[in-house]
């Protein structure tokens, strides 16, 4: 039986996947991503979860290697992770009262059929209105350094949602529901 290795660390990803039973290895990509190639999100999307699939894959003769990268637009503007307190304000400002697409680019390899599928899969997300207040209070939490956007959907920033239009793990980082069908193609079975 074939390993299925989750080319990131990502507590989030992780926890997908053992939400669904899905038994598999965690192993860092190392792979650098290049956030300023000019390509549309969702193409850039596809093209990084491959560089990192890719990366992994090398190390495994006979595994299915999973790898995503999530990030969020705004009207073709990407969104990544605040760096400090001042830039999660600056984004929380912008996306206020937005409707934002979540993309991620899901890749699936299996190393011992020299076979790769790579997937964008798009979730739209409206936020409500946000305050200054509520924005401040956010942002000492310091949850939104370390997420796309400056939010975390699965944490405290659920609370700024109005309306999800799609896959609700797409927004956490791994659409479940496009994984499941690859790997079905792939004859590779979760249950």
């Amino acid at each position: 039986m074939k390993k299925i290795i989750l080319a990131s660390t990502s507590p989030r990803r992780k926890k997908l996947l053992d939400q669904i039973g899905l038994r598999f290895k965690a192993v860092a990509s190392g792979y650098e991503e290049n956030m300023d190639l000019k390509m549309k999100p969702a193409d850039l999307a596809r093209y990084l979860s491959s560089g990192k699939a890719r990366a992994v894959a090398k190390k495994y003769r006979n595994a299915i290697i999973i790898a995503a990268d999530t990030f969020i637009a705004l009207k073709n503007e990407i969104l990544g992770k605040p760096g400090t307190d001042k830039q999660a304000r600056i984004t929380l400002k912008k996306i206020s009262g937005r409707t934002l697409e979540v993309i991620t680019g899901l890749t699936v390899i299996d190393t011992a059929a020299d076979k790769e599928v790579s997937r964008a899969v798009i979730t739209k997300v409206s936020v409500k209105k946000l305050g200054k207040d509520e924005i401040d209070a956010y942002v000492r939490t310091g949850e939104p350094l370390d997420k796309a956007g400056a939010f975390g959907i699965q944490e405290k920033g659920a609370v700024f949602i109005k309306k999800i239009d799609g896959d609700y793990s797409n927004v956490v980082g791994l659409p479940l529901g496009e994984l499941f069908s690859i790997l079905k193609k792939m004859n590779r079975k979760i249950y």
